[in-house]
């Protein structure tokens, strides 16, 4: 489960309105909050459904996943950035018109790649869209009313990745007016219409400093990052032609023209979208790797697992949403917990917590792999419970630990590119994964092996990726807090 965003870019210099702000505005900003966080986990349930009502590949179906996080990633910083310029209220209705349309794009998408591109543009919406909700809740209230602002946009996270997986599964089971899986885009419609009309109601701000948008910038980013992630998806299911191998190797080519770019427009006086003096700090570097790696890990679960569970083991929706529901309650549960234990053993606690979320999965992968055609998928609960729990224990502290590693006139922008890490690592980790389940899954065809083993086995391979990735986290972290206590 993942719900952890860092707030992007927010200049402290702002106009900001002097009364009270009512509750209706509150609950208008957390909707917003809750309906970005809701569609990246609804469609984790829905993905078998998706699948084959359209026919998808794994590959197109993992971009429907990745161009959701890849979109959303690379915009936060400018979301934040046009808030700021061109008023927080204005661009929050802006995005919550752009998501309600985009989900009905979604919602009517005739095939695979029709959905794709509707995704990539619901993503990008919900950058606009994301932002403003933390940027709003900053200027709206003083410091008592702020923290309890934010302590019910915590809790509306994690009730919307739990409503996800949970409701989300009950509607695309329900089939409600025959609609299956489009269901789930669809119902974004009324309450994005219904929140953009209440809108007007939730004072404007923005701010007198607000940073220019590096297009240019932004769109090297994505470029090189698409070029990188469609060979991923692809290269399994096309026995990795040409132009795969031609299109990561362009994809470093662009991404170091978007780092030479970044210093040009800093040495210019400009506003780069990422700080590049930033990585001049070894902990900051090393962390927003371990940040990676680490939400490289839970996407991509998440979609395999609904894979080995519904189109493997023949579980509903509904049936996959609850059982994957005790791991979302483990992970609000050591959310709440981990500061605390941070508090009381130091930041080395987070590294203990890397080491619980590695058990959960290396526990899920050796129960997994015992699953066969009778399998009981009773047993898959207690270490779902675990792989939560340690989730929470490492995701949550995470973010502050890396964050403070640098100067205290940064911390916006490294909020805002930590946050982008946390969805690019996501969709990183599926393009890897999915190399390893296809591969898996295809091998086992051609053996006559049954559907509920194939699953099975493609499962557990393919999870060796993220438990050797949150073991390599957990190492990153142990060094850069002894390197912390040590002064360098």
């Amino acid at each position: 489960m993942t719900v952890d965003h860092s707030p992007t870019v927010s200049h402290p210099s702002q106009t900001a309105p002097k009364s009270q702000p009512s509750a209706l505005a509150l609950t208008i900003l957390l909707l917003g909050g809750f309906i970005t966080v809701f569609d990246l986990f609804v469609v984790n349930v829905a993905i078998p459904s998706i699948q084959a009502g359209l026919g998808a590949s794994f590959a197109e179906i993992g971009f429907v996943i990745a161009g959701y996080e890849l979109a959303f990633g690379v915009l936060l910083i400018a979301g934040g950035r046009l808030g700021d310029r061109h008023g927080r209220c204005r661009l929050f209705a802006l995005g919550m018109a752009g998501f309600a349309v985009t989900s009905l794009l979604c919602g009517l998408a005739p095939d695979a790649t029709s959905l794709i591109v509707a995704r990539l543009l619901q993503g990008a919406t919900g950058a606009i869209l994301f932002p403003q909700v933390y940027a709003l809740l900053r200027v709206m209230y003083d410091d008592a009313g702020r923290r309890r602002a934010f302590g019910l946009l915590g809790m509306t996270l994690g009730l919307a990745a739990i409503a996800g997986q949970v409701f989300g599964g009950l509607i695309v089971e329900s089939d409600l007016f025959g609609l299956g899986w489009r269901i789930i885009f669809l119902i974004n419609l009324p309450i994005g219409i219904i929140a953009l009309l209440s809108a007007r109601i939730i004072p404007e701000s923005r701010s007198s400093e607000a940073m220019g948008v590096d297009w240019p910038g932004i769109g090297l980013a994505t470029t090189g990052l698409l070029l990188l992630l469609l060979p991923l998806l692809e290269g399994p299911n096309t026995g990795w032609p040409l132009w795969t191998w031609a299109s990561m190797t362009a994809s470093l080519v662009v991404l170091a023209a978007f780092l030479i770019w970044e210093h040009l427009v800093a040495s210019g006086g400009g506003d780069p979208a990422i700080d590049l003096t930033l990585f001049r700090n070894i902990g900051f570097s090393a962390g927003s790797f371990v940040v990676l790696l680490i939400y490289s890990t839970s996407t991509s679960l998440f979609l395999c697992f609904a894979l080995l569970v519904q189109s493997g083991l023949g579980l509903t929706p509904f049936a996959a949403g609850t059982l994957f529901a005790p791991a979302s309650v483990g992970f609000v549960v050591a959310s709440l917990v981990a500061p605390k234990l941070v508090t009381r053993f130091g930041n080395m606690a987070i590294a203990g917590g890397a080491l619980v979320y590695a058990a959960g999965i290396g526990w899920l992968i050796v129960t997994a792999a015992g699953l066969g055609e009778e399998a009981k998928t009773s047993a898959l609960l207690p270490p779902l419970i675990l792989f939560g729990f340690g989730q929470g224990l490492s995701m949550t502290p995470l973010l502050n630990l890396v964050i403070g590693y640098v100067e205290e006139n940064q911390a916006g922008m490294a909020a805002g590119f930590i946050s982008t890490m946390q969805q690019v690592g996501g969709a990183f980790g599926v393009s890897v994964v999915g190399i390893f389940f296809v591969g898996i899954l295809a091998s086992d065809a051609s053996e006559g092996i049954s559907r509920a083993t194939r699953y099975a086995d493609a499962f557990s391979g393919a999870m060796i990726y993220n438990f050797a990735a949150v073991l390599l986290a957990a190492a990153l972290i142990t060094l850069i807090v002894r390197m912390r206590r040590a002064g360098q």
